[in-house]
């Protein structure tokens, strides 16, 4: 919950359910947690999954602390990050991630997976997450494959064209 709670203030979500804690609820559509961040944090290729637990708890003593500090009453049946309201969610953010703080990479890291999650979603095989309407993924306008399987895109990324086609690039986009 704690470790959705942070993705949630990174790229924030639509409640699943009305007691959704983890969710801060500030806007209405898919954010990084049903983008499937916590899919993404367990698989063992990211380097991350040992450090998740030591993680999740120090953000929970970091959350009591700033509660403390700001005079705030928390939940005490919730895990003190995800007791915050976003606003100090966002704020308790700000200072992990913060120049100086000597933990700051740990933040960004998993603040960075919070991101891939929803815009490139690695975890997940390209066509099957766009089949099943992957939240990121469709709000970047990605779009199925064409019926011989390759992407093609109408326009340029940026509008024009960055370089010329290599003269030996096949067909299907290899290059010899």
């Amino acid at each position: 919950m704690t470790l959705e709670a942070y993705a949630d203030t990174i790229v924030p979500g639509v409640k699943r359910f009305p007691d959704d804690h983890a969710i801060a609820g500030v806007c209405d559509d898919p954010g990084s947690v049903e983008a499937g961040v916590l899919e993404l944090l367990a698989d063992p290729a990211t380097g991350v999954t040992a450090g998740l637990v030591p993680l999740s708890g120090m953000l929970n003593q970091h959350a009591a602390a700033y509660a403390e500090r700001v005079g705030l009453s928390l939940d005490a049946g919730l895990p003190a990050f995800v007791a915050l309201d976003y606003t100090h969610r966002t704020a308790l953010v700000a200072e992990l991630v913060a120049w100086g703080n000597p933990e700051r990479d740990g933040w960004v890291l998993l603040a960075q997976f919070s991101n891939m999650a929803f815009d490139i979603a690695p975890h997940r095989h390209t066509v099957e997450a766009l089949e099943e309407g992957h939240p990121g993924l469709v709000a970047l306008g990605m779009t199925k494959p064409d019926d011989d399987g390759l992407w093609r895109y109408p326009d340029f990324g940026y509008g024009r064209e960055l370089a010329k086609r290599h003269p030996n690039t096949t067909e299907s986009g290899s290059p010899e």
